[in-house]
């Protein structure tokens, strides 16, 4: 009988542990961070502005002058073809006296070359004159003629520009700026007078950029005196700026506000405050969002199976912490971190309390 030696015997177990099954190794159940989705809350966002007009014209003269009369103030009630304020019109009248005279001596000229014109008519009818004095007559009336035209549009500009002596106002409104004083000289262009209209107000906010990506054209706000909270009106959106400030990262929005009480005059400081409702949105983190060929999903979990699968969502608006989104049922829980390395169907566990 053949006996194995110890260095056999060694050889002989190794073999044998070799050819045993090796077992499949332990799947791996990952923790997830995880949120259930759930509507907001009703939130109402609060915004200090104030009430500026909607419409407003900074006022000027077409011409350089310097100023003699300025007859508003800041806070005056001016109505449509009111004076404002006059530059000293001495040139300007000088101008149209000028012109004025200028026309006069086209005139006469025009009646002399008439009269010309009309006797070698006569003559060269009874032939008494050539052909060639009478083209020479009939060349000098209508010279003359334009020249009375030219005269009379050199009069209707000095008159028009004698009318720039004066400002006036296009509309009823109240004046919100002044620019020179009076004895100044002033530019052309050069503002003098701000006037805006009263009747068209709207309330002016600054809101930080990342929240104006939730708000469109036509939300509508509840605007309130901070003066006196309980006066309010409602007001829409009209126009959201397209750019952010460069210091204060918040955008210009201007709410046009509807029938607002005669206490929100102009430079008043209000509250303006938006309320959403809790089944307008649901907002994630931005964490939560996977994005892939174009398109928005998130990672749902089988509370089941313990499982993720990836749901396509329709995302609404998006900043830099939060997005909000739609087509996810209320209740849904969602993974909300670490959702670039999940894979459809892996399995995941849900920390306890969460």
């Amino acid at each position: 009988m053949k006996s194995f030696t110890p260095f056999g015997m060694v050889v002989a177990l190794a073999l044998a542990s070799c050819s045993q099954e090796q077992p499949a190794p332990k799947e791996v159940i990952r923790p997830v961070l995880s949120q259930v989705v759930q509507p907001q809350a009703h939130t109402a966002l609060g915004f200090a502005g104030t009430i500026q007009p909607e419409f407003s014209a900074d006022l000027a003269f077409r011409l350089l002058g310097r100023l003699v009369a300025r007859d508003v103030s800041v806070g005056d009630q001016v109505t449509k073809g009111t004076t404002l304020a006059a530059i000293d019109p001495l040139s300007l009248e000088l101008a149209s006296q000028a012109a004025r005279a200028d026309l006069s001596t086209a005139e006469a000229q025009f009646a002399n070359a008439a009269a010309s014109e009309e006797r070698q008519r006569a003559l060269l009818a009874e032939a008494n004159t050539s052909q060639a004095v009478y083209d020479s007559a009939k060349q000098a009336l209508d010279s003359a003629s334009a020249n009375v035209e030219r005269a009379r549009a050199a009069l209707a500009k000095t008159d028009e520009q004698l009318g720039y002596a004066r400002l006036f106002s296009d509309f009823d409104g109240i004046v919100t700026a002044t620019g020179a004083e009076v004895g100044q000289t002033v530019s052309p262009g050069q503002m003098v007078v701000t006037v805006a209209r009263s009747d068209a107000r709207e309330a002016v906010v600054d809101i930080p950029d990342q929240l104006v990506g939730r708000l469109n054209k036509g939300d509508e706000f509840e605007v309130s005196l901070q003066t006196l909270p309980s006066l309010r009106t409602t007001a829409h959106i009209r126009e959201i700026a397209p750019q952010a400030d460069a210091a204060t990262r918040t955008r210009r929005v201007r709410l046009a506000l509807d029938e607002p009480p005669t206490a929100f005059r102009l430079g008043s400081t209000v509250t303006a405050s938006r309320v959403s409702r809790a089944d307008e949105t649901i907002d994630l983190p931005l964490s939560a969002l996977h994005e892939r060929d174009g398109k928005h999903f998130v990672w749902v979990v089988d509370p089941s199976a313990s499982t993720v699968s990836l749901h396509g969502v329709d995302v609404r608006a998006k900043d830099g912490v939060s997005f909000t989104l739609n087509g996810i049922e209320p209740g849904t829980r969602v993974v909300t971190a670490g959702v670039n390395s999940l894979s459809e169907g892996q399995k995941v566990r849900i920390p306890e309390g969460a």
